[in-house]
């Protein structure tokens, strides 16, 4: 996963949060367990947190400073 690009790790990460999100809503319904599934989910936005703030210095840093010209 660590030679994804950026921006396809990102919506990975999102969709992956979905479908989580998603199973947890049916255990919650089935009265059952959701426990680990709210664990990995709060891994996953911490992830995702992490990627996007990296991200965005990466990004900031590629972008030419005009005002320097």
């Amino acid at each position: 996963m660590e030679e994804d690009p950026d921006p396809y790790r990102i919506l990975r990460l999102r969709a992956e949060i979905l479908e989580l999100g998603s199973a947890i809503r049916q255990l919650q319904r089935e009265g059952l367990d959701d426990a680990a599934a709210q664990l990995l989910i709060a891994r996953k936005r911490a992830q995702l947190d992490q990627l996007v703030k990296t991200s965005s210095v990466v990004h900031s840093l590629n972008i030419p400073d005009i005002r320097r010209s």
